[in-house]
């Protein structure tokens, strides 16, 4: 089928005198708009990795905290996507802020986060998601949702009304940006792109790319 829809981007604009001289601080600033602006869960990024066989694959995680080191999220250390990392430590983020006509690109090498910071986090997380993380094997093949719901009963059974432990199989991620782009939507398909790249001295040099 032939889509035909089409739009103008008119939102706002991008200039290298505007940007600020770090991604992090940019990127500060633009998130903040994307929570003032109500978007619908602002931290949704997509993750694209590409395990040993390089065949890609990508979804929707929430970002959960960021810094000057990188982005940080959470999973199931057995997943599909924690296999493929294993294998192959370069992955890719997407912010897609459609609503703000906007989108960020992040690259670079994945590592895992350390236990403290992982359990600091864990305890952070509603009963419900911490008895989640405990019920479900994720990627692996299931035959009836009902083993899910199985599994979620003799969970809460298990631990009461007591603390739930941090599962020994579930961690955090943080992407240590090496390249990160900026892209705003413009009228035409004249769009503003900014890529920041990571210098050997850990400066950032930044480009404007054709859109």
């Amino acid at each position: 089928m032939k889509i035909e829809t089409r739009s103008e981007y008119t939102r706002g604009a991008l200039d290298l005198g505007g940007l600020k001289a770090s991604p992090l601080d940019q990127f500060a600033l633009w998130f903040q708009e994307a929570m003032d602006a109500r978007i619908v869960e602002p931290n949704a990024m997509c993750l694209a990795t590409a395990g040993a066989d390089a065949r890609p694959l990508a979804r929707t995680v929430l970002l959960k905290s960021y810094d000057e080191r990188g982005f940080v999220f959470y999973t199931n250390l057995e997943s599909r996507k924690a296999r493929q990392m294993a294998e192959n430590a370069n992955v890719s983020l997407l912010f897609p802020w459609l609503a703000l006509e906007r989108q960020v690109i992040v690259c670079g090498p994945v590592e895992k986060v350390s236990t403290a910071e992982t359990l600091a986090y864990f305890i952070t997380r509603p009963r419900g998601s911490q008895l989640g993380a405990w019920v479900s094997a994720q990627s692996s093949v299931i035959t009836t949702r009902s083993l899910l719901e199985e599994k979620w009963e003799e969970m809460k059974r298990k631990f009461g009304e007591g603390q739930v432990p941090l599962p020994s199989f579930w961690g955090g991620y943080r992407v240590a940006p090496r390249e990160i782009e900026f892209w705003q939507g413009r009228p035409s398909r004249l769009h503003d792109r900014f890529l920041y790249t990571r210098q050997p001295d850990a400066s950032w040099k930044i480009d404007r790319l054709a859109p």
